[in-house]
C-alpha cells in the first residue's frame, strides 16, 4: 500500500514518503525534502530551510497514514484541530531526510490525539502534540 492510498494529500502538499513501522502505539515514517520543493524558493532564497509548519504537518500526515493503515477509523478523513507544545530544535535543509516517530495517545471515532518527534541523523528537529477531528468529506 502506498502513502497516496492511505491519505488524500498530493504534491506539492504530500510530506510523507514511506512508513517504516505501524503499530497501535507508534508509527514511524520518513520524508526527504529534495531541493525542488517549491517552498525553498521563498523560505529562504539564500539559506533554504523547511518551514516549521511543514515539519508539524509532516508528522500529522505520518500519523494519519499510520492510523489509516491500521484500519481503525475506516475511510474517514482527519483534520488538524489543535497543535500544542511545538518546539523547533534544528533546521532541516534541502536534501535531508526526516524520520518521524508518532505516538498514538488516543483514537476515538471522533478524534485522534498524537504526539511526535522529527529527527535528522538522530538530532531532534521538531516535536509537537496535535489533535485531529475525524469526519467525512462534505459532498461536492
Amino acid at each position: 500500500m502506498t502513502i497516496t492510498d492511505l491519505i488524500p494529500h498530493r504534491d506539492p502538499f504530500l510530506f510523507v514518503d514511506n512508513l517504516e513501522t505501524v503499530s497501535e502505539k507508534e508509527i514511524v515514517g520518513t520524508v526527504t525534502f529534495g531541493p525542488e520543493r517549491p517552498f525553498f524558493a521563498g523560505h529562504f532564497p539564500d539559506y533554504p530551510v523547511v518551514p516549521g509548519v511543514v515539519l508539524v504537518e509532516s508528522m500529522a500526515q505520518c500519523g494519519g497514514a499510520g492510523v489509516r493503515q491500521l484500519g481503525v477509523l475506516g475511510e474517514k478523513l482527519f483534520f488538524l484541530a489543535s497543535i500544542q507544545g511545538v518546539k523547533f530544535r534544528r533546521q532541516v535543509r534541502p536534501g535531508e531526510t526526516v524520520r518521524m516517530t508518532v505516538t498514538n495517545q488516543r483514537i476515538s471515532p471522533r478524534m485522534l490525539r498524537q504526539s511526535g518527534v522529527a529527527t535528522v541523523d538522530s538530532e531532534v528537529a521538531c516535536e509537537a502534540e496535535w489533535m485531529c477531528l475525524v469526519g467525512d468529506a462534505p459532498a461536492s
